[in-house]
């Protein structure tokens, strides 16, 4: 079976003098790798390499400090600085706050009763959310906000719009 990675966000610089790194990322919430035992650094498109958690702690909504076994030095840390940052589907669940635009990754987007497609990526801007999903064999980026919003359920894994007339057509 293959393992199905999340992308959380992405190593922005190096702290300090053992290597730390800063994350930033898109969880939702301060928060920490508590109980995560394995990052994954996407080092060219589709290779994603284990880089094991020695420690982690939050900085605040959107960063956190980070320490893997192997870089204990500015200069180590530089190959993956800027590098998009995975983890699997699992430690991403346990650590995504459940109100947070990322948490809807992997849920059916549904438009008026017919289902559109999976949620693929989650980009969040500073007045929207996109939703980019994949609809009719072509990519599609779906605002979200609160006039197109109907509900989310969890159980599901469903998320429930209406969107505007003509949205989806202009992606066939």
């Amino acid at each position: 079976m293959t393992e199905n990675y999340v992308n959380i966000g992405k190593i922005v610089a190096a702290f300090g003098l053992k290597g730390e790194l800063i994350l930033q990322h898109g969880l939702g919430a301060k928060t920490n790798l508590k109980d995560v035992k394995v990052i994954f650094v996407e080092q060219v498109k589709g290779s994603y390499l284990p880089y094991f958690v020695e420690k982690s702690k939050a900085k605040d909504e959107t960063e956190m400090f980070v320490k893997v076994e192997g870089i204990d030095t500015k200069e180590a840390a530089r190959p993956i600085l800027h590098k998009q940052v995975w983890l699997t589907d699992k430690d991403f669940r346990q650590l995504a706050d459940s109100s947070s635009p990322i948490a809807l990754l992997g849920y059916t987007l549904i438009n008026e009763g017919e289902p559109v497609g999976i949620i693929e990526e989650v980009i969040e801007q500073p007045h929207q959310v996109l939703l980019r999903v994949d609809y009719k064999n072509k990519e599609a980026l779906i605002p979200l906000h609160q006039e197109t919003l109907d509900k989310i359920d969890k159980k599901k894994k469903e998320v429930h719009v209406t969107l505007p007339d003509g949205l989806l057509e202009i992606y066939l």
